[in-house]
């Protein structure tokens, strides 16, 4: 069986998240259905991982296995022709049979986008925060989320995830050249835990407000508790922005 990778965008505003739900919409549920209505035959896709209700994808990536080699670029047209506007594939290529778009992941990246600034365009991908947290402040914070660490403080207490160790590679807020008063932060690890970032976001913001000392990573990801770190920020400003595979 032929097997095929594609690359999906969409705007998780009108969807439960990714992975495929029994009474709500899904993005999952809502390629697989088109690729049914395409192809004729049910097909079933696998995701690079999941994002909650509500979180974006620029990046998000899945595979799928068909019943024989199949005309991409017809395929992709007759899809995005199906598929609502808020999701997009942005690419669909052949991939080798033992690809896997999850396991054989080596990272991915995140965005988390805010605003200290009101504005009418955007609402639905940014987080308008009020007043705007000191950028230095979180940076500085950000550093000690670095390494390989448990945690178990930054994921959802309902997760039914038991290993709950990633390593991040970094973890950076960007000021907006550009847009002042906007500010994104980007973090790239191995693997995330569900509500992870959301969580990791909410709790520097409280660090950029002064309601947290800068210095209280550590002391939160040694305590594996998740009352003690922040509240989750909301899931509009979140976007998975990229994933990466060996030799990319």
């Amino acid at each position: 069986m032929p097997t095929y990778r594609m690359h999906i965008e969409y705007l998780g505003t009108e969807w439960h998240g990714w992975q495929i739900q029994p009474d709500a919409p899904s993005v999952q549920g809502a390629i697989e259905n088109a690729l049914e209505t395409a192809l004729r035959y049910p097909v079933s896709i696998t995701g690079s991982g999941r994002t909650d209700t509500g979180v974006h994808a620029s990046g998000q990536v899945a595979h799928f296995a068909t019943d024989e080699p199949i005309d991409l670029h017809r395929l992709m047209a007759s899809l995005n022709g199906i598929l609502p506007s808020s999701v997009a594939i942005t690419q669909l290529s052949p991939a080798r049979d033992s690809f896997h778009a999850r396991y054989d992941a080596i990272w991915r990246q995140y965005r988390y986008r805010i605003s200290g600034l009101p504005f009418a365009i955007g609402h639905d991908i940014r987080w308008h925060v009020k007043p705007m947290p000191d950028i230095e402040m979180m940076n500085k914070a950000a550093q000690d989320l670095l390494g390989t660490h448990d945690f178990d403080s930054f994921c959802r207490t309902k997760s039914e995830t038991k290993n709950r160790v990633c390593t991040v590679e970094s973890a950076v807020w960007v000021e907006s050249p550009s847009n002042p008063g906007h500010a994104d932060f980007e973090i790239r690890a191995d693997r995330f835990l569900h509500g992870m970032v959301r969580a990791i976001v909410g709790t520097l913001v409280e660090i950029g407000h002064g309601k947290r000392d800068p210095d209280c990573i550590p002391s939160l990801l040694e305590a594996k508790d998740r009352k003690a770190a922040g509240y989750a920020a909301p899931p509009h400003g979140l976007m998975l922005e990229r994933v990466g595979y060996p030799g990319e």
